[in-house]
């Protein structure tokens, strides 16, 4: 262990501009994938947020007594996709009409033509488009419900614009973990050219191909913790200072848990450890011949 540990460190000092161009590459990959789960989970978050605002409105058939009014209620309720209803009656429409355009519906009308109906609240996982739709054609084919409402094109929003930023995320994500795979992978390469007559003495030797692959496997490890670390750092602080700007809800967007710190990290290392991977699985042997 020792012996792996030596050879690992002697790396950085072999090929210093290498292993500082890898470390900044995989700082600002990690951080920029970093950024981009903090995206992923927030956009999912605020659709949640939003999708649970949605209700939908069920009109009654005219007319219906008070069994018929119950038996509909019993049969929303028991829809799992339904968290709560509530009985709309034509003098509370009326009120609602109010509050939401100032005007008396009785002052513009002799009657009140407002229908009655069940305002139903959507439970945490039905708020996207496809349950919705489903819901809605199941409360349609309801006995008792003549026509059902909700805002389609908001859910149709919703859905379209975190597809977009999910897509987008994730082929930026994966161009960067591309690249920091390539020049960590090129790093080691260079560790292994410059110390190709101590790989081709241990060859000779007999030692294992762990103990021929393992200084470099630790090196690609220690490229990648540190990358990591210094992308932690800069994260911390850079939300640190972004919360003494943002109040309020924003400010909720901006909070990560100490656990993603550790995410973080285990990022950067993997990402060394698959880099130096390859450049071992494919230049150990071309060490030894050249």
């Amino acid at each position: 262990m020792g012996y792996i540990l030596r050879e690992s460190l002697s790396g950085f000092q072999r090929t210093k501009v290498a292993t500082l161009g890898s470390m900044f590459t995989i700082t600002v990959a990690v951080l920029l994938l970093a950024f981009f789960a903090m995206l992923w989970e927030n956009t999912a978050r605020f659709g949640a947020m939003v999708r649970g605002n949605i209700q939908m409105e069920a009109f009654i058939v005219e007319p219906a007594g008070d069994a018929k009014l119950a038996g509909i209620e019993r049969q929303l309720l028991a829809d799992p996709a339904v968290e709560s209803v509530e009985y709309i009656s034509k003098d509370r429409a009326a009120e609602i009409f109010r509050e939401e355009f100032g005007e008396d519906i009785g002052s513009v009308l002799d009657f009140n033509p407002l229908p009655r109906s069940y305002r139903i609240t959507l439970t945490g996982g039905s708020g996207t488009l496809a349950a919705a739709e489903s819901l809605a054609a199941r409360i349609s084919s309801l006995d008792g419900i003549e026509s059902v409402g909700y805002r389609k094109d908001l859910l149709e929003f919703i859905d379209r614009q975190v597809g977009s930023v999910r897509a987008v995320g994730l082929a930026l994500g994966c161009f960067l973990a591309l690249s920091a795979l390539f020049l960590v992978a090129n790093t080691i390469r260079l560790a292994i050219h410059a110390r190709r007559k101590s790989v081709r003495t241990l060859k000779l030797v007999g030692a294992s191909r762990l103990l021929v692959r393992a200084p470099f496997l630790v090196e690609g490890c220690i490229l990648g913790a540190l990358g990591a670390a210094f992308s932690g750092l800069i994260l911390h602080y850079l939300l640190r200072w972004l919360s003494t700007v943002f109040t309020g809800e924003l400010a909720g967007f901006i909070v990560i848990q100490p656990v993603f710190y550790v995410y973080i990290l285990l990022t950067g290392i993997l990402l060394g450890l698959v880099g130096s991977a390859i450049s071992v699985r494919k230049f150990i042997g071309e060490a030894v011949s050249g």
